[in-house]
């Protein structure tokens, strides 16, 4: 379990990471479909979520890049990278935000 940071509203998700130095936990991008680490300050992992937070695909993403588009991703998490080897998030696990 993790601490979640969610950014649902537009100006919110354009942000995401950007300008921090790290995170603790995770930032859910709600709705988004794909993703950039252009100008971040450090790597992060990506999770491409379906309409049910299922996890579709997971990748890390090295700064300055642009993510793929994933078939069928509503949402995304982003983390700083190796959090999710440490959770044990991988493809087809079904995830639940708490509040």
């Amino acid at each position: 379990m993790a601490s979640l940071e969610l950014a649902g509203s537009r100006s919110e998700r354009r942000r995401g990471l950007l300008g921090r130095d790290g995170i603790d936990g995770a930032i859910l991008l709600k709705p988004a479909r794909r993703v950039h680490t252009v100008g971040m300050r450090f790597p992060i992992d990506v999770a491409h979520l379906d309409s049910d937070m299922r996890v579709l695909h997971t990748t890390t993403m090295n700064r300055h890049r642009i993510g793929r588009h994933i078939r069928g991703a509503r949402s995304i998490v982003e983390a700083e990278s190796g959090s999710f080897e440490r959770w044990g998030l991988k493809v087809g696990d079904e995830l639940t935000v708490r509040e």
